[in-house]
C-alpha cells in the first residue's frame, strides 16, 4: 500500500511528557533497586548515575531521530532507514518481544499489590483489557488516563520519601554501606543495565511520533524534560532507601519503599505506597501497550509482522489490530507464565535497541545533527557493555530471543 493510513496528531509536548513519565516512573522504581543492590551493594548510586548517563545518551539520539522522522515505530523505523532492514529489524523485534514480556509483568505487578490471594491472574487479565480498551478509543484517551496515573504515583512516592525521613532515624553512615566499590566495577555495570530498566519508557515518547503535533520541536523537547524529571525523582528514592534500610537492607526484600516505610514510626502510611506501586504499573503497562501497537503497527507497514495488523481505526486513528492481538498475547503469556523477574530480559532487548539508535544517529548528516556524535559513540558503547554485564540468565534468554527472531525473517525473506 502506498499511502497507508495514518495515525491522527493530537498530542502536545505536555501530553508527550506525561507519557515519558508515565512509561518512566513505572512500576520499575519499586522493584528495580532490589536486584540493583544486590549487585552492587552501595554501589548502586554509581550505577544509578551510569544508568542516568547511557540514557541521556541514547535520550539525545533518539530524540535527533525523531525530530527527522517524525512517524510511528521508534529505533524500528530509524534502523531501516539509516541503517538498512535488518538493524531496523533487530531493534523492532527485540523491543516488541521484550515489552510483552514487561507488560506482562507489569500487571502481574499490579495484581500483585491489588489482587486477593489466589485472584492475582484475573485481575492482571482483566487490567490489560482495560487499559487495551482505553487505548483502542484514541491516543486523547491514553494521554488523560496516563495524566491522573502520573500524578498518583508521584503523590506516592513523595508521601513515601517523608515517610521514610519523618518516620525512621535515617542516616548518611548507612549511604556508603561497606564502601561505594565494594561489589566491584563488574557488579556495578550489572546494577547499572538493571536500573536502565526503569529509564527505558522515554522511547515510548518517539515511537509515538506519528501522534504528536510539531513533532520536530516537541519531541526532543519531551523526552528532554521526562528524562530529567525521572533521574531526579530516581536519586531521591535512592538516596532515602540508602539512608533508611542501608544495601543490604534493600537487597531482602523484593518491595523496598514499603519495607523503608514501614521501618519507622510513620508505618501507616505503608498502604499508600503499596497503593502507589499498583498505579505505576497501571502506568506503565498502559504505556507499554500503546508503545508496542505502534512499533508493531510500523513492522506491519513493511511486512515484517502480518500485514493485517497495519491496520488504523478511520475512527479512533489508533493500530486497533495491532493492539487487540497484543492485548491477547499479553493475556496468554500472564495465564501461563508469571515474568516479574523478566527486569534482565527487557533490559537485554531495550539495550539493543539502543544500540541500534546510537549507531542510526551515528549516521545521520550534519542538516539533521543536533548533538556531538561523540554522545552516540559512547551510547552505544555503554549499551555493549551493559549487555555484557547482564545476569547470565537474562542475557542468555535475550540471546535466544533474537536468534528466534532472524530465523523467522530469514525463512519470510526466502518466500
Amino acid at each position: 500500500m502506498s499511502n497507508p493510513p495514518t495515525l491522527a496528531r493530537r498530542l502536545g509536548t505536555f501530553d508527550a511528557v506525561l507519557i515519558g513519565l508515565g512509561s518512566m516512573i513505572g512500576a520499575g522504581v519499586f522493584a528495580a533497586f532490589t536486584p540493583a543492590a544486590a549487585a552492587a551493594g552501595s554501589g548502586l548510586l554509581i550505577a544509578l548515575a551510569a544508568a542516568a548517563i547511557v540514557a541521556f545518551c541514547n535520550a539525545t539520539s533518539s530524540a535527533q531521530l525523531a525530530a527527522a522522522y517524525p512517524t510511528s515505530g521508534g529505533t524500528y523505523i530509524y534502523g531501516r532507514e539509516r541503517l538498512g532492514p535488518w538493524p531496523g529489524y533487530l531493534a523492532g523485534w527485540g523491543f516488541v518481544i521484550g515489552k510483552t514480556a514487561s507488560a506482562a509483568a507489569m500487571a502481574m505487578t499490579f495484581a500483585a499489590y491489588a489482587a486477593p490471594a489466589g485472584w492475582e491472574r484475573p485481575v492482571a487479565i482483566a487490567a490489560v483489557v482495560i487499559l487495551a480498551a482505553v487505548n483502542y478509543h484514541g491516543v486523547t484517551r491514553t494521554a488523560a488516563l496516563t495524566r491522573v496515573l502520573v500524578i498518583a504515583v508521584l503523590a506516592a512516592l513523595t508521601v513515601a520519601v517523608a515517610a521514610c525521613l519523618g518516620g525512621s532515624a535515617p542516616t548518611l553512615a548507612n549511604v556508603p554501606g561497606n564502601g561505594l566499590l565494594a561489589h566491584g566495577w563488574y557488579g556495578i555495570l550489572q546494577s547499572a543495565g538493571l536500573l536502565f530498566f526503569a529509564f527505558a519508557g522515554y522511547a515510548r515518547i518517539a515511537t509515538m511520533g506519528e501522534e504528536v503535533r510539531n513533532p520536530r520541536r516537541a519531541i526532543p523537547r519531551a523526552i528532554g524534560i521526562a528524562l530529567g524529571i525521572t533521574v531526579v525523582v530516581y536519586a531521591a528514592i535512592a538516596l532515602t532507601l540508602l539512608a533508611t534500610l542501608g544495601p543490604n537492607g534493600i537487597a531482602a526484600t523484593a518491595a523496598p519503599l514499603v519495607a523503608a516505610v514501614g521501618h519507622g514510626s510513620l508505618s501507616w502510611a505503608a498502604p499508600v505506597v503499596r497503593v502507589g506501586a499498583a498505579v505505576a504499573s497501571l502506568g506503565a503497562l498502559l504505556a507499554l501497550i500503546a508503545g508496542l501497537g505502534r512499533t508493531t503497527l510500523a513492522m506491519a507497514r513493511h511486512h515484517d509482522l502480518p500485514h493485517w495488523l497495519a491496520a488504523v481505526h478511520p475512527r479512533y486513528r489508533v493500530p486497533h489490530k495491532a493492539e487487540i492481538a497484543l492485548a491477547v498475547a499479553i493475556c496468554v503469556i500472564i495465564s501461563v507464565a508469571d515474568l516479574r523477574g523478566a527486569i534482565g530480559f527487557s533490559s537485554f532487548g531495550v539495550l539493543i535497541y539502543y544500540l541500534v539508535a546510537n549507531i542510526a544517529a551515528f549516521t545521520q548528516p550534519a542538516t539533521d545533527r543536533r548533538y556531538p556524535k561523540a554522545l552516540q559513540v559512547f551510547g552505544a558503547v555503554a549499551c555493549v557493555i551493559l549487555v555484557a554485564t547482564l545476569p547470565p540468565l537474562s542475557a542468555g534468554l535475550g540471546v535466544l530471543m533474537f536468534a528466534v527472531g532472524v530465523v523467522l525473517r530469514m525463512v519470510r525473506v526466502r518466500r
